[in-house]
C-alpha cells in the first residue's frame, strides 16, 4: 500500500521551531512512499528562508514532489516579482515547476498555480490559475495509465472552499481544470494555501462535475500564521 505524506504553507521566516522539529521526526519515523509539499515554502521568497526551506527538505525521507505558492515569489521586490518570480525558487528549491512522480500504482502530478499577481495582499489573482498548457500537460501525463493507477493533482491553491465558508477562495479556473481532471480519471486533488486542514468531495461545489473526485486540504505545517489567529497576515 502507498502512503503520501501531504504537508503544506512551512513559511520559513515564520516558522514554530519545535513543531518543525516534531514534523521531522514523525515524517522520518513513518518513511512514507512520497512526501508532497503543496507550496508557500517560504514568508516572504526571501534567500535566506528559502536556504531554510531547503535544509528542512533536506532531512526528510525521499522521493518529494514539491510545488510553490504565491507566498514563493516576492512580493517587496517588483521587478524579481514580475521579471524572476521563482529564480531563487529555482535555485534553492528545484527547476521542476512541473514535477511528476509515477511508480506501478501511483501517479502525482504537480502544477505550478502561482503568478506573479498572486503576490499581492489582496489581488483578483491572489487565489492562483492553472493554464490551458498545463491542462494539456495533464492529459499527455495520465493518457497512457489505466484506470488502476491512483492519478493525483497537486496544487498550492484549493479547488473548493472550507464548507463553513461561503467566500469561494478557489484557483481560478476551477471549473475547467477539473472537466480536464475529470476525463483524464483523476482520483484525488492537493492543496494548502489557506492554512485550513479539510476535504470534500468537488461535486458539492462544482455541480458540473460528474464523476467522484476527493478534495484533501492541508493545513499550515509549520507556521505561527494560523487560521483566524492574530498572526494569519
Amino acid at each position: 500500500m502507498r502512503t503520501i505524506a501531504h504537508i503544506s504553507d512551512l513559511h520559513f521566516g515564520k516558522i514554530d521551531e519545535p513543531v518543525a522539529e516534531a514534523l521531522v521526526a514523525d515524517l522520518v519515523a513513518r518513511g512514507p512512499s512520497l512526501i508532497v509539499v503543496s507550496g508557500d515554502l517560504t514568508q516572504r521568497a526571501r534567500g535566506w528562508q528559502y536556504q531554510q526551506a531547503a535544509r528542512f527538505l533536506n532531512r526528510l525521507p525521499k522521493p518529494q514532489l514539491v510545488v510553490p505558492g504565491n507566498h514563493d515569489i516576492p512580493l517587496f521586490d517588483v521587478t524579481r516579482r514580475f521579471l524572476f518570480p521563482l529564480q531563487r525558487y529555482r535555485k534553492y528549491i528545484t527547476t521542476d515547476l512541473a514535477p511528476v512522480y509515477q511508480d506501478e500504482a501511483l501517479l502525482v502530478i504537480g502544477l505550478n498555480t502561482a503568478r506573479s499577481f498572486t503576490a499581492s495582499l489582496r489581488g483578483f489573482w491572489k487565489d492562483g490559475q492553472i493554464s490551458s498548457e498545463q491542462l494539456e500537460s495533464v492529459r499527455k501525463a495520465t493518457r497512457d495509465f489505466p484506470d488502476s493507477v491512483f492519478k493525483v493533482i497537486v496544487t498550492h491553491h484549493p479547488f473548493i472552499p472550507p464548507s463553513n465558508e461561503f467566500r469561494r477562495e478557489i484557483v481560478h479556473g476551477a471549473g475547467q481544470a477539473l472537466a480536464a481532471m475529470e476525463q483524464c480519471g483523476v482520483d484525488l486533488l492537493l492543496a494548502g494555501h489557506l492554512h485550513a486542514g479539510y476535504h470534500g468531495d468537488v461535486r458539492t461545489h462544482h455541480l458540473q462535475v460528474k464523476c467522484s473526485m476527493l478534495s484533501v486540504q492541508a493545513g499550515t505545517a509549520t507556521s505561527t500564521r494560523r487560521r483566524g489567529g492574530a498572526e494569519f497576515v
